[in-house]
């Protein structure tokens, strides 16, 4: 079945964060991570049989949930789970938040790899934790680790969790195989677990392989919790639902109570019916999905090529989020999100959300019909072509 996603579906008026949250109607919304294509078909008719049923009760999460997920990550990702890891929670943020709170004391430090999503800052603070910046290195429009000044910060006896986004909002990056292992190979000789957000897993384009992280091997497996979630690739954020993969039983025991004190322990009927759905029918959508929007990307990087040539793209090797160095403006990211948003009616986010490694930059959502990106392209167009007289 052919699957079309060119279709403008309007989301204005339906309390729609996305599309909703700017009092001016005449603002295009490429922001927060969500997209604005309708969910896989499947997804649609599971959702319809469940509400016509009428009673929406609490809910208990059934056997065929988890042969769901644990059948989709092996034969996709070679990802061999068993149904005594999962710790089930409302979504990815709130499991960070928990795993943080679980496996630290306040005042311990928490590794983030610089830029990277901002929801990560937030967790570690709210549980009185501070933050250590391990900052990616940018050159010819990519990133990669630095691995001596992860070194360095692991090391530190309060050096406690990493948080590893793979693959990486906003950079872009899906980590090869030497890459997770040496930042592997770091973590555990200084005893750091590796928290492993891979709720962008599916969204890999043609040349580029997702790679668990547990899945490297039997010693990465054990010294790592992993979060994942159907929600980006089958734009059901919505739904709030969310696996937390942990191995070993010391490590989940302690999850578990703290997604318990966090009160983040129970999930709704749609999304558990939402995932079943989508692990067991969605493949097709979800291949034709990826398709597209890696052509949405190659016309934004031919576009910008040729009339943004100062403007220069990421490679987009994962995520629907496309990361523009706007260094050629001169204008903090903040400040130039607020004049975007004003003067060209465009809504990006700034790219020092993601931390100060990022403030030349702004992060596209390129996850809509090609007729929307190109409108959000001339906009901006436009606006730096009135900017420079």
């Amino acid at each position: 079945m052919e699957y079309n996603f060119d279709e403008t579906v309007s989301r204005r008026n339906t309390n729609c964060l996305k599309w909703d949250a700017s009092a001016d109607p005449d603002v295009l919304p490429m922001w927060v991570a969500d997209m604005d294509f309708r969910t896989a078909p499947a997804i649609v008719e599971a959702l319809q049989k469940r509400v016509a049923h009428g009673i929406f009760g609490y809910t208990r999460v059934p056997d065929e949930y988890y042969e769901a997920v644990v059948s989709w990550f092996g034969r996709r990702h070679g990802l061999k789970l068993e149904k005594e890891w999962f710790i089930y929670t409302s979504g990815v943020v709130p499991a960070l938040s928990a795993i943080v709170k679980a496996m630290t004391e306040p005042g311990d430090k928490v590794i983030l790899q610089t830029p990277v999503y901002n929801c990560f800052f937030s967790s570690v603070r709210n549980n009185g934790c501070e933050i250590v910046s391990n900052p990616l290195v940018y050159a010819d429009r990519t990133y990669r680790m630095d691995y001596d000044d992860l070194e360095r910060k692991a090391a530190d006896p309060r050096a406690k969790v990493l948080i590893l986004c793979n693959p990486h909002n906003p950079a872009g990056r899906v980590w090869t195989r030497e890459e997770l292992e040496r930042a592997g190979e770091i973590c555990i000789r200084h005893g750091v677990l590796v928290v492993s957000d891979e709720i962008h897993c599916e969204l890999v384009y043609p040349g580029y392989r997702h790679l668990p992280f547990a899945s490297l091997s039997e010693e990465f497996l054990k010294h790592s919790v992993t979060c994942l979630s159907p929600s980006k690739a089958f734009n059901i954020a919505g739904l709030q639902i969310a696996n937390i993969i942990a191995p070993d039983d010391e490590i989940r025991r302690k999850i578990d109570r703290a997604i318990n004190v966090n009160e983040v322990c129970d999930v709704n009927p749609f999304g558990i019916i939402a995932t079943i759905a989508a692990y067991n029918e969605g493949e097709e959508w979800l291949d034709q999905l990826v398709g597209y929007i890696g052509e949405n990307y190659r016309f934004m990087q031919d576009f910008c090529t040729e009339r943004l040539p100062e403007f220069p793209l990421n490679v987009l090797e994962g995520t629907y989020l496309v990361w523009m160095d706007c260094s050629a403006l001169g204008i903090p990211s903040e400040e130039l999100a607020d004049l975007l948003k004003t003067r060209a009616k465009l809504w990006l986010n700034a790219g020092a959300m993601y931390g100060k490694d990022g403030d030349a930059f702004m992060r596209w959502n390129i996850a809509c019909p090609r007729a929307t990106l190109q409108d959000g392209l001339n906009r901006f167009l436009k606006f730096v072509k009135e900017r420079r007289g």
